[in-house]
């Protein structure tokens, strides 16, 4: 984990708790991480669940990758280390809305293992919960699709670390949920996640 720089910092409660926060929203927050190859449709369901959780009047927001690396983390670049990095701030903040009571919805590439398993312990050492989706698709699909071209710069050799051509993806082992998108109708993706949310009780049944 990160070193702790900043000494002489103590970590104050609030008289509000987590718990107060659920039952005044009627939801428990929990971070929701897609994961998956550029291209594999985490962006495209993380939308699309937003928009069905909230017209279900749910408290939720979504961070995604690119919207993430344009804010927070624009010092970051794709080296492993810097993708380390930018997931684990991610996880932090992702835990502060989730103490907040909202549900999380997280789409980023995340392509190693150990560094999602820091962000589940993260917040499974808080007792918050983590669900790992992974959505999943053959590299020949995601390549097919790539709506941003860069599959195609990669190949090209104009983009460098690009998981799947010159980076290595490490799929979960064990995730929540597993979307095969290229076999799914969106609207059964959605459908499959919140039914995963209300076997949780992070929704209501």
């Amino acid at each position: 984990m990160t070193e702790q720089k900043a000494t002489n910092v103590h970590w104050h409660e609030g008289d509000v708790t987590r718990a107060d926060r659920a039952t005044l929203l009627g939801q428990r927050g929990a971070t929701i991480w897609f994961t998956g190859l550029s291209g594999s449709g985490k962006s495209t369901v993380a939308v699309a669940l937003e928009k069905a959780l909230h017209a279900q009047g749910r408290l939720v927001y979504r961070l995604d990758g690119d919207n993430v690396r344009m804010g927070i983390n624009k010092n970051l670049g794709f080296s492993a280390e810097d993708r380390a990095e930018n997931i684990r701030r991610i996880g932090e903040v992702a835990k502060l809305f989730v103490d907040a009571g909202v549900i999380v919805l997280s789409s980023f590439v995340s392509p190693y293992r150990a560094d999602r398993d820091k962000v589940r312990e993260l917040h499974e050492a808080d007792g918050m919960d983590f669900v790992e989706v992974y959505v999943d698709v053959p590299l020949e699909e995601a390549e097919k699709r790539d709506p941003k071209g860069l599959y195609k710069k990669a190949r090209a050799g104009q983009i460098k670390n690009f998981t799947g051509i010159d980076d290595p993806y490490e799929a979960p082992t064990q995730p929540e949920l597993i979307l095969p998108s290229h076999l799914m109708t969106l609207d059964e993706e959605v459908q499959a996640l919140i039914a995963m949310l209300k076997s949780r009780q992070i929704l209501p049944a």
